[in-house]
């Protein structure tokens, strides 16, 4: 395996080709453009800036909606020839995000954009579907499949997703985020479907080998980078209607910075962030990645936070480990101010998009 640079020059994702700022920027662009509001006999939106999902009054129900892709994780499952877990992916990638706003997820529609359809790849699309649906108990509801050679050569993946509030629900969107309450982490499964622009860039240059293990592993690094999203649907279905839950976070693209989505008038001290897990330290060490390029880039082993009163805590924890996450741990506390700050790394950050 060839060193990955000669000069061990810092790697960051938008020399990669994503730049945070730059998608921003055009993000607000077509947002100010497509300013358009329906009358109320459609629905009426709620503002929720910032957010994880879109949030609308329909009637007497309200709803979330929220859109995702795999994105270039696919191009690893296309160069290993495994597909399942992209599958698996599209699925939870969306419903975390109604995670994030309370919502439990009922439906999906996916989305295959692709140069040739191939029986035995959709198969196993299929399949980590299906995997993904019943992690997140909703249901595949229909989709589109299109074939468009002249812009798309291999798959791109992605899914649309559903969700419901609950009768006498509230989304739970950070408004009762207060100095004093708790962030709790739960862990991720790994890189889950951000960063992966940046990850095959480094993985290229370093000429690594993709079928055989990490030293002291047993597993190749290919099936370790293409481990499914873990779902946390059910957990925030859990813990929604708890009065103590103050927030959610999906720790999704934009790393740690992605709290500060949940109030401009709070700041998120993440003083006990545990140890990541080895597969990063390895990835930041053979790119030659800064600590704050990591953090802001990849979930850094939390992949779903929650703001919780010091109060609820107790109750928090218990219903955590019913509902399948006794491996989630307090990482930090809420103080005056704003940002995201990793005191124990020097690292702070102004927002969610600096």
């Amino acid at each position: 395996m060839a060193p990955a640079t000669s000069a061990r020059q810092t790697r960051t994702y938008a020399a990669s080709g994503v730049d945070f700022s730059k998608r921003a920027e055009a993000l607000a662009a077509l947002l100010r453009a497509a300013r358009y509001r329906a009358p109320p006999s459609h629905g009426r939106p709620r503002d929720a800036p910032g957010h994880f999902a879109g949030i609308v009054r329909a009637g007497r129900e309200t709803l979330a909606l929220t859109t995702d892709t795999v994105g270039t994780k696919v191009l690893l499952a296309e160069r290993l020839g495994r597909w399942e877990e992209v599958g698996e992916d599209a699925v939870a990638i969306n419903v975390n995000d109604l995670a994030a706003v309370g919502a439990r997820p009922v439906g999906i529609v996916d989305t295959i954009l692709c140069g040739r359809p191939d029986a035995r790849t959709f198969r196993a699309l299929g399949r980590g579907l299906a995997r993904g649906l019943r992690a997140a108990r909703c249901s595949l509801l229909g989709g589109e499949t299109a074939v468009v050679r002249e812009i798309v050569r291999g798959i791109d993946l992605g899914a649309t997703a559903l969700g419901i509030f609950p009768r006498g629900r509230a989304p739970v969107l950070g408004a009762r985020i207060r100095p004093g309450d708790r962030v709790v982490g739960v862990p991720s499964s790994g890189f889950h479907a951000n960063g992966y622009t940046l990850v095959r860039r480094i993985l290229e240059e370093a000429e690594v080998d993709l079928r055989r293990p990490r030293p002291g592993t047993r597993v190749s690094v290919g099936a370790e980078l293409l481990y499914p999203t873990r779902t946390y649907s059910g957990i925030a279905d859990t813990l929604a209607d708890l009065p103590g839950v103050h927030g959610f976070a999906h720790m999704t693209g934009g790393g740690v910075r992605n709290l500060a989505r949940l109030s401009d008038r709070a700041r998120f001290v993440l003083d006990a962030w545990p140890p990541p897990p080895p597969l990063f330290g390895w990835l930041r060490d053979l790119g030659g990645i800064s600590e704050r390029e990591m953090y802001e880039t990849f979930n850094m082993g939390i992949g779903f936070s929650l703001v919780v009163a010091e109060s609820a805590i107790g109750a928090v924890r218990h219903r955590l480990a019913r509902a399948g996450a006794p491996d989630a741990r307090e990482i930090g506390r809420v103080e005056a101010g704003t940002g995201v700050t990793i005191p124990p790394l020097g690292l702070r950050y102004a927002g969610y998009a600096g």
